[in-house]
């Protein structure tokens, strides 16, 4: 029977797309001498290890840990090298698929939009849809772009409706596909808006002074993909020429010291810039839509995981920004708030100090365009589940950073005028 033969042959196609991740391990090794750096360095040459922080071997130095995802079949090979070099190490995630599976609570409803669950990004639409029809009086949407796979990117503007353009923050999620605590921290935080309006006072001064531009999914095609296909896939989808590797890092794309430090130059790499600053349709659609209202937009906050860190510029260079000792301030205020509900502790800090060089980044780009306030969140944890967070701590996780981004927020406020 030719159709039963077709749709086996199509399953077999779906299965054999979705990446698993039996026996890999994540390995937290701990480089103090210049030679454990060389020897990562020349590890991720020779094989295939994916880094989760720092984000790339170019960024490895001695002093700062390196997770990393090793394939089963080189952890004999990395066992080795680690104590031949005596290099300090432990493993993160004994069971990498485990830690999968382990996400989610229950059984995924795939229908179902719960605040919670991490949800689909065909829930994430439908979701962003009846938000907006339930809430016309504080919420419209409009389309800034379609992604280079031909979906809509959805912005919700939060506010209450005036005849006058009102100042705006401009709040993005899901840069990297992987990091799904980051969308589910922008839905939270537009369903905390939109419930407490009226009730509670800053929320209601906010919404009433100002709009929220909230961008509920940036990296539209990498988080499908990551949900249907390779649950560690962090770039946009975009083809490049020359290579059959694909994607970009979105968040390497932007004009700010474009690929001069921590990106690459490689399509295959997990940190390549792209082949010019704004390839990526996604990044052009954002800062187009930014530039356009850089008159009215006065903060950006970008939400990355993880690592527990409140960052502000400079990302691409050591310089210290013109605005240091406001942001800094602003950071420590807003990682105290954070603290003060379940002890959770943030760092803080100008990118480049705090964690490593990287160029291209969202947040150094909408600086340089005069947005003062601009912000990256790392959320939750430190390294425990890394991007495998638990959906039992999504609810824990977006409450904690309500309370930062309110705090950045009131600041923004009440230096308006």
């Amino acid at each position: 029977n030719m159709k039963v033969l077709l749709f086996f042959g199509l399953v077999a196609i779906a299965l054999a797309d979705n990446t698993r991740f039996e026996g890999e391990k994540v390995f937290r090794v701990k480089p103090v001498l210049d030679e454990h750096v060389t020897l990562i360095k020349d590890l991720a040459q020779s094989i295939e290890v994916d880094f989760w922080t720092p984000e790339s071997a170019e960024q490895v130095t001695a002093g700062i840990n390196v997770d990393i995802r090793v394939p089963a079949m080189y952890l004999d090979l990395v066992y080795t090298m680690l104590q031949q070099s005596e290099m300090e190490h432990e493993v993160l995630i004994e069971d990498v698929q485990g830690a999968v599976d382990g996400q989610a609570d229950t059984r995924p409803s795939p229908r179902a939009h719960s605040y919670t669950k991490y949800n689909t990004w065909s829930v994430i639409e439908s979701w962003i849809n009846s938000i907006a029809s339930s809430s016309a009086n504080l919420v419209s949407t409009q389309s800034i772009g379609r992604t280079y796979e031909g979906r809509t990117m959805t912005l919700l503007k939060l506010g209450k409706k005036t005849s006058s353009q009102k100042p705006a923050i401009f709040l993005d999620c899901g840069i990297h596909a992987r990091e799904w605590i980051s969308p589910a921290f922008c839905q939270w935080f537009v369903n905390e808006a939109l419930t407490t309006y009226g009730s509670d006072a800053q929320m209601t001064s906010l919404l009433d002074q100002m709009d929220v531009f909230v961008l509920p999914l940036f990296n539209v095609d990498g988080y499908h993909y990551t949900h249907t296909s390779n649950r560690m896939w962090r770039k946009t989808r975009s083809r490049n020429s020359g290579s059959s590797c694909v994607g970009t890092d979105p968040n390497r794309n932007f004009d700010a010291g474009w690929c001069t430090v921590g990106a690459s130059r490689n399509p295959c790499s997990e940190t390549y810039c792209g082949a010019s600053p704004e390839s990526e349709i996604e990044v052009k659609n954002v800062a187009n839509f930014i530039r356009q209202n850089k008159s009215v937009i006065k903060a950006y906050l970008t939400i990355h995981s993880y690592s527990q860190l409140l960052l502000f510029p400079y990302s691409y260079t050591y310089n210290l920004s013109a605005h240091h000792n406001e942001l800094m301030s602003i950071a420590e205020g807003a990682s105290s708030a954070l603290r003060s509900l379940y002890g959770t502790r943030y760092t803080s800090g100008p990118g480049a100090a705090t964690i490593y060089l990287a160029a291209g980044g969202s947040d150094d780009w909408s600086y340089d365009l005069g947005v003062k306030y601009s912000f990256t969140f790392e959320l939750r944890d430190t390294g425990r589940y890394g991007f495998l967070l638990p959906e039992s701590q999504i609810k824990p996780t977006c409450e904690e950073t309500m309370l930062a981004v309110k705090y950045i927020a009131a600041h923004v406020q009440k230096n308006l005028y």
